[in-house]
């Protein structure tokens, strides 16, 4: 039995090993790829920018706090493969990896969330690939243009107000913590349900404000 785990422990390093190397030595076709995540990402953040622009104008309001980016990096990549138990090619990446370009994006209150959401997906070229979460979470599909082509590339997109957006982060921290005891970890999970519950109380609390003092103008 022992002898079997140690083959197995040792057969995992192995194929990691395999991976990374394949993975550096396609380094030019990666870095390719992660360029054009890059310009996925500058072409959905413009349109939020677009769109908080054109709110300003019109309802006198920014419907957006803070715009995030991320993309993931080449590590990532690798873990999600093996994780996924994954082909690994560049042709695997793209269609089986959604999150490798990010974008958050914070506002004040929920129906923000939602209106912001409704106006990016009215965009003649934006395709919508799944979406769930209270915290709004879309996967889209938007094309880039190069030298030679278009090519239509994913992006993760999240929408959160501010006070989903702290506690997502402190739940984030909290959650992989290794080394807090399961009993312990249990009552954790209940506190951050209802803080969460907390949250969304405060968010519409917020916006009931909100309309109210429009309403009185």
């Amino acid at each position: 039995m022992i002898k079997e785990q140690i083959r197995d422990r040792i057969f995992k390093e192995l194929i990691d090993e395999n991976v990374i190397d394949l993975f550096q030595r396609n380094m030019m076709p990666i870095n390719e790829l992660m360029s054009y995540y890059r310009c996925a990402i500058m072409e959905v953040e413009t349109k939020f920018k677009v769109l908080n622009e054109q709110f300003s104008l019109q309802y006198d309001r920014n419907p957006i706090e803070t715009i995030k980016t991320r993309l993931k990096s080449p590590e990532g990549i690798v873990k999600k493969i093996k994780r996924k138990d994954l082909p690994f090619s560049l042709q695997s990446i793209e269609e089986n990896i959604n999150d490798i370009a990010g974008i958050r994006v914070i506002c004040s209150f929920p129906e923000d969330i939602y209106l912001l959401a409704e106006c990016l997906l009215k965009q003649d070229d934006i395709t919508l690939i799944e979406s769930g979460y209270r915290s709004l979470h879309l996967i889209i599909e938007v094309p880039i243009f190069l030298e030679n082509e278009k090519k239509n590339m994913k992006v993760e997109v999240q929408l959160r107000t501010i006070a989903m957006d702290f506690w997502a982060s402190l739940e984030h921290k909290l959650r992989y913590k290794k080394d807090i005891p399961q009993e312990e970890a249990e009552l954790l999970a209940k506190e951050l349900v209802e803080c969460a519950n907390i949250s969304a109380d405060l968010d519409n609390r917020m916006e009931q404000i909100r309309n109210r003092i429009a309403k009185n103008k």
